[in-house]
């Protein structure tokens, strides 16, 4: 039997066989507002809000413009839907990377996560909760890393073993202080987004500054 649960952003089923998920993602195509998260027969369809989408955005931009300063190719794949029905999971993060591997992928457009090495570096945006627990997907795809943003905080989780673990410092960005970035995004907000680019990168030439020091 089909059970549902409805919030205001969200819908919640149960009971989803696999070949039905894949079913509603042919239904619901590719050019959607809404993000999917699959885990073993309960889907989740959200409909991020304004601030959630501005959040995703401007910690998208900072990943990448830190990348061009520190001269690191890397390959960013939004809100791609990476699944295995072997391990019954499957998601949309609201941005991922690939930095390690990205030599493997580099212009890629179609995937298979059964030969395919999954994105390095996964961005979520939490702020309202969610009801399913998007941690145990992700590990299930062996993603290595996580940033969880909520609230004025950045939180760096990396996987070990099945679970992930909270960490002080990227395997992406290591000599970086991921943790002074929202405070960064409040101070500048309303500056432009011009201006704040320019500020991230004078941040990340001084942050590595002081490592050489």
């Amino acid at each position: 039997m089909l059970l549902t649960e409805h919030r205001a952003d969200r819908v919640v089923l149960y009971n989803i066989s696999w070949q039905q998920f894949e079913n509603l993602l042919v239904d619901l195509g590719e050019s959607r507002a809404a993000r999917i998260a699959y885990d073993d027969g309960t889907l989740e369809i959200v409909t991020p809000l304004p601030e959630h989408e501005y959040y995703k955005e401007i910690i998208g931009d900072i990943i990448k413009d830190t990348a061009e300063v520190l001269e690191l190719d890397f390959e960013c794949y939004g809100l791609t839907t990476w699944r295995r029905e072997l391990k019954k999971a499957g998601i949309e993060s609201d941005n991922c990377f690939y930095f390690q591997n990205e030599a493997l992928v580099r212009g890629k457009l179609k995937f298979d996560l059964n030969q395919d090495p999954p994105p390095d570096l996964a961005l979520e945006i939490d702020l309202t909760s969610k009801s399913l627990d998007r941690f145990p997907i992700y590990g299930r795809l062996g993603v290595p890393e996580i940033w969880s943003y909520d609230t004025g905080e950045i939180k760096i989780y990396q996987l070990q073993g099945e679970e992930y673990i909270e960490s002080e410092t990227s395997l992406v960005f290591p000599l970086l202080n991921i943790q002074e970035i929202p405070s960064l995004i409040e101070r500048y907000r309303m500056a432009g987004r011009l201006v704040f680019r320019q500020v991230i990168r004078e941040w990340v030439k001084g942050q590595m500054g002081e490592k050489d020091t």
